[in-house]
């Protein structure tokens, strides 16, 4: 490998190619997870120095965790055809991040009825969705049960639908509304048709971070509290970080060596989401307390060190396109991630803070991104327990774990 090159040229290198002009201790370190398959293998000091690599030793770290996401998962990448409904924008919260929320009083406020989210999923239904994600602002006053009611109206109307919905935040303001005990709660929406939990609201787990970002949040700890006790409850949920803001390396480090940690107790993660930073509309930036979202090293670097880092953890590792343009979100793939994430139909969120990517991607154009890489479509429910390939205009159901290799369906 020459010792200039351009960054996104890394996915046309093999490892025989970059790990000669890696550093020693990266490549001996980069060497024994492609051995053993496993993160756990890392010593503390060996994570935080692929966290902090550049040059050629990122490009190795890339290439690296290509060929472990290849070796795990194979050359399949996987989507979901979900609906995203965003049931209110009024939050009195008040994160910093967010270009989302609304003051009660603002103009262009809105509160989605039960009715109306019960014909949104109706809708996704009939268009093919599976899952529809559902999370809304803190407005004060929320009737106490309303998160329980939104889950009796969907499933009233679409009994096999998945309902992957209400972030930590959310359960913990639900706890807060009822007086309920926390496991109790968590059994009760379950009970009500809950059957997975977004692990969003968790930016990053570090309360000094955390207090720059939002002062209002639930803290580090509670996050934690809220997502084993629900993977206790029976309720799996998502893993996340958001990246590119004020943020270091070390904390993508620690972070991901909780999840792992989490994981090791309860198994109830189904994947890794890094959300990059989405700064243009967001007071965080206009206050000067944040960079201008990830770079180009920053997006690809944390997708392929949460390959390495969780490797023989948690499998599977997804790109938000939403956050990303097509270009960068094939990058990532490149880097580790096997998974697309949803269609979501009506993003709100990232759009709001100077997303472009778009509401929606259709699961024509996810198989049309995929195979323009040379992988492999797979559409997928939430908890990758049913996996449909769509090869050559046919299909294959499949079912994990993933180990197909590209050649077997050629």
């Amino acid at each position: 490998m020459p010792q200039k090159f351009e960054l996104e040229q890394f996915s046309q290198l093999t490892w025989d190619e970059t790990a000669p002009v890696a550093s020693p201790a990266i490549r001996q370190a980069l060497e024994r997870v492609l051995e053993t398959r496993d993160g756990a293998c890392l010593t503390k000091s060996e994570k935080f120095a692929l966290a902090d690599t550049t040059g050629p030793d990122l490009v190795a770290l890339l290439v690296a965790a290509d060929a472990l996401r290849r070796d795990l998962v194979g050359n399949i990448v996987t989507y979901v055809v979900n609906r995203n409904i965003n049931f209110t924008n009024i939050c009195f919260v008040g994160c910093k991040f967010c270009a989302f929320s609304r003051g009660p009083r603002e103009a262009d406020t809105y509160f989605h009825s039960l009715e109306d989210m019960a014909r949104k999923a109706r809708e996704a239904w009939d268009l093919g969705a599976t899952e529809v994600c559902i999370q809304g602002g803190l407005p004060r006053d929320l009737p106490p049960y309303y998160y329980r009611d939104i889950l009796r109206a969907v499933k009233n109307e679409v009994p096999q639908m998945h309902i992957h919905a209400f972030s930590p935040m959310e359960i913990v303001y639900g706890v807060e509304l009822t007086g309920m005990p926390l496991h109790d709660y968590l059994c009760m929406l379950r009970d009500n048709g809950l059957d997975t939990l977004p692990g969003t609201a968790a930016e990053i787990l570090d309360d000094e971070v955390r207090h720059i970002l939002s002062r209002n949040k639930l803290s580090a700890a509670e996050w934690q509290e809220v997502i084993r006790t629900a993977h206790r409850c029976g309720i799996p949920s998502t893993s996340t970080l958001m990246y590119g803001h004020t943020e270091t390396p070390s904390h993508w480090v620690r972070q991901m060596t909780l999840f792992r940690e989490i994981q090791a107790e309860t198994g109830g993660f189904t994947e890794f989401v890094p959300l990059g930073f989405v700064h243009q509309n967001t007071l965080l930036f206009q206050q000067g307390l944040a960079r201008t979202g990830p770079t180009l090293e920053e997006h690809l670097k944390i997708h392929a060190l949460a390959r390495v880092l969780l490797a023989g953890s948690i499998h599977n590792i997804q790109v938000s396109w939403v956050k990303l343009n097509r270009k960068l979100s094939q990058l990532c793939l490149h880097a580790g991630a096997n998974d697309y994430g949803g269609t979501l139909m009506e993003e709100n969120i990232s759009r709001e803070a100077g997303a472009t990517a778009g509401q929606y991607t259709s699961p024509e154009e996810f198989q049309a991104l995929i195979l323009e890489i040379g992988r492999i479509p797979a559409e997928r429910n939430t908890k990758y327990s049913r996996i449909k390939l769509q090869w050559r205009g046919e299909n294959f159901v499949v079912a994990p774990p993933l180990s197909f290799g590209y050649a077997e369906f050629a």
